[in-house]
């Protein structure tokens, strides 16, 4: 094979396959963002299984996977004095759990596996993707989400959606929108990402203000001022983004306590919008409920028997984490962030560590308030930021930002 053969994959059909599916992934993802969030579990376990054949185990892997597969035998341990008690497949979170680690890990290995020339379309297939879904949401914005609500009439006619659930479905859209953008963004052709970074920023900005998503609206600032330190300081900013995680599920417990033992823990609750409020009464509860089994936790999925305390989770994954998993699993998340957001680190300036960088801080900031820390959607979008992430690679680690396609 000639070096230019070579360089291009030709002749690579296992790089020509992961990189396909890639693209057909990346193709896939702005709809489901629009239309069926909850759905990105089936397209990141199907897109696991087509590139089975690439899956690999690296040295470098090796001690993030560990985390993982340690966390994964502690949590199905703790289903043993869970309150909680699984009685179907789609209940257990310990089975779905054990199937999707291996899945996702496939479509991460997938995209590292794909072929440079398909690697960059995927990427492009993202940005302009997401553009086109950034217009949409614009359009959304205007019309008070008619277009979401019509093409819902049109799949259940006989079951409407109401106006406030519809522009519910779209704020929640936007998280996918702005945990996505920085990758999309630096995927974007060279000479049109500036306009396309913009029209993405504003279609997510626009519908979170809308459709009341106060996260993905801080997530705005958060992003581009963390992909901006780690191209600046390449070595330094992924080193603190690893120290600042691993921090946030060591002492969340213990930052709850502080709080609540320094101020008036009630008259802050009573000055903050609603849904804050009781995410603060979420907090609280399970700080109490984790002092009463620190170590081992009360067990897997145990959150959802905490109603009306806690209504399905606490919002807040370290609390969660520690709820259910004791300090044992808090040291195990820590371990597994803490790992996975050094090997960012590098040398000189990356545009594809920056991006996943961003990407990472966003993902920590809205599983601190908002999701649940096993949702099966909200697992997948993490392996998204992964896979899409690894279609920037390998970085050339050029002085200034770089065309990553033309």
């Amino acid at each position: 094979m000639s070096p230019a053969a070579a360089a291009s994959g030709a002749g690579d059909r296992l790089g020509a396959w992961c990189g396909w599916v890639l693209v057909g992934v990346a193709a896939a993802t702005p709809a489901f963002a629009w239309l069926a969030p909850k759905g990105f579990a089936t397209l990141v376990a199907l897109g696991g299984l087509l590139t089975l054949p690439a899956i690999r185990i690296g040295d470098e892997d090796r001690p993030s996977l560990i985390a993982l597969f340690g966390a994964l035998i502690w949590a199905a341990a703790s289903t043993t004095w869970s309150p909680f008690t699984a009685k179907s497949f789609e209940q257990s979170t310990v089975a779905k759990l054990a199937l999707e680690l291996p899945l996702y890990w496939s479509l991460a290995c997938g995209a590292r596996r794909a072929t440079p020339a398909l690697q960059a379309r995927a990427g492009q297939v993202l940005a302009w993707g997401f553009s086109a879904f950034a217009a949409i949401l614009l359009a959304e914005t205007l019309t008070g989400g008619q277009l979401y609500q019509s093409l819902r009439a049109v799949a259940y006619p006989s079951d409407p959606m109401r106006p406030d659930v519809a522009q519910a479905k779209l704020g929640h859209a936007t998280f996918v929108m702005t945990a996505l953008m920085p990758i999309a963004f630096v995927g974007a052709p060279a000479r049109l990402r500036l306009w396309l970074g913009l029209l993405m920023a504003g279609g997510a900005a626009a519908a979170a203000i809308a459709f009341g998503s106060d996260a993905p609206v801080i997530a705005l600032i958060v992003a581009p001022l963390v992909g901006l330190a780690a191209w600046r300081w390449p070595r330094a900013t992924p080193r603190a983004l690893a120290g600042t995680a691993a921090a946030l599920f060591l002492l969340a417990p213990a930052v709850v306590w502080a709080v609540r033992r320094v101020f008036d823990y009630d008259a802050i609750a009573a000055a903050i919008p609603l849904s804050y409020a009781e995410r603060m009464g979420y907090w609280s509860h399970a700080v109490d409920f984790i002092a009463q089994h620190p170590l081992r936790g009360w067990g897997l999925d145990a959150s959802r028997t905490f109603t009306p305390a806690i209504q399905l989770h606490p919002h807040d994954g370290p609390l969660q984490v520690w709820l259910e998993l004791g300090v044992i699993g808090a040291i195990g998340a820590a371990a597994f962030w803490g790992v996975t957001l050094v090997r960012m680190s590098r040398p000189a300036a990356d545009p594809a560590m920056a991006a996943l960088s961003a990407c990472s801080a966003v993902y920590l900031l809205f599983g601190a308030i908002n999701f649940g820390m096993w949702q099966d959607w909200w697992l997948a979008l993490g392996v998204l930021i992964v896979a899409f992430g690894a279609l920037l690679r390998p970085s050339t680690q050029p002085s200034t930002l770089p065309p990553i396609s033309e």
